[in-house]
């Protein structure tokens, strides 16, 4: 296994004082049976009472109020995780039987539903269709579709934005991992296969010696229901790993946002992040 620390630092700045925030954050991992969350620690900066949840989709919340006025909200999530790799399925369906899971689940047919982030453009469904004509299993299939996205959308920064829709980014062929995680679920749901988005972290350097600290950034990528939950990475073509640390899932990126509030008093915010990665062994 792999151990990383994770210090992700985020928040908004002010031009004049806010009087007050309300906010909301998901950034702290959770445990499943790839990683373990040996440490987890926010603070948050003026100093708030916090309370803690998990969500609908098993993501872990913290909520807390900014009461004093402020020019800056910050927020510090430090996480230390062993995360080993992915274990590879063993209990994977035929199309019929995926059809009669799907039938019997609330939770699947909600991962089904196309929402407004990841409503397909009729080229991505029509590049769906075609891969699952070639008569594979539902988990090959969806393993395609995730790789042929990847590879016709570039990754460039900048161009796509938070409201950013699949429709959009597939229009112009480029964006982030929130866009092409969002183009893929379409596609996959297209097809009958439930399918999640994935917040978390990636960390940027696998070849990096323990004890070395490099900048990263939140992540996204994508898992499918074919008798169990799959995971792939296609913004880089890459199977889930030990450098991928999850921290949430929901239908799209608006279920997992790392901090969203509400403020009063100021006139605008500014929204700052970083994110450094350390492999510890």
């Amino acid at each position: 296994m792999t151990r990383l620390r994770i210090v992700h630092r985020t928040g908004f700045s002010y031009p004049s004082p806010a009087s007050a925030s309300y906010n909301e954050a998901r950034m702290t991992p959770i445990a499943d049976g790839r990683q373990f969350v040996l440490h987890s620690a926010l603070e948050v900066k003026p100093a708030a009472t916090q309370h803690a949840y998990s969500d609908y989709w098993g993501t872990r919340v913290s909520t807390f109020e900014a009461l004093t006025p402020h020019r800056e909200l910050s927020v510090t999530a430090t996480s230390v995780v062993e995360v080993g790799p992915a274990v590879p399925p063993t209990q994977l369906l035929d199309w019929d039987e995926l059809a009669q899971a799907r039938g019997a689940s609330v939770s699947l047919a909600e991962a089904l539903e196309f929402t407004n982030f990841t409503e397909p453009a009729p080229a991505v469904v029509e590049l769906a269709g075609s891969i699952a004509a070639a008569g594979l299993s539902p988990y090959d299939t969806a393993l395609e579709v995730c790789r042929a996205i990847g590879e016709r959308l570039e990754y460039v920064p900048g161009v796509t934005g938070v409201h950013t829709t699949a429709a959009d980014a597939w229009a112009t062929g480029k964006g982030v991992c929130q866009d092409i995680a969002h183009v893929v679920l379409g596609a996959l749901r297209s097809l009958g296969i439930p399918a999640r988005y994935v917040s978390g972290y990636l960390h940027p350097k696998p070849g990096a010696r323990p004890g070395e600290t490099v900048h990263g950034e939140s992540h996204a990528w994508v898992e499918w229901f074919a008798g169990e939950w799959c995971g792939y990475d296609p913004t880089n073509r890459r199977d889930i790993g030990e450098y991928h640390v999850t921290v949430g899932r929901g239908r799209d990126y608006s279920d997992v946002p790392p901090l969203k509030g509400v403020y009063t008093g100021a006139d605008s915010s500014q929204l700052f992040v970083s994110v450094e990665i350390t492999r510890e062994r």
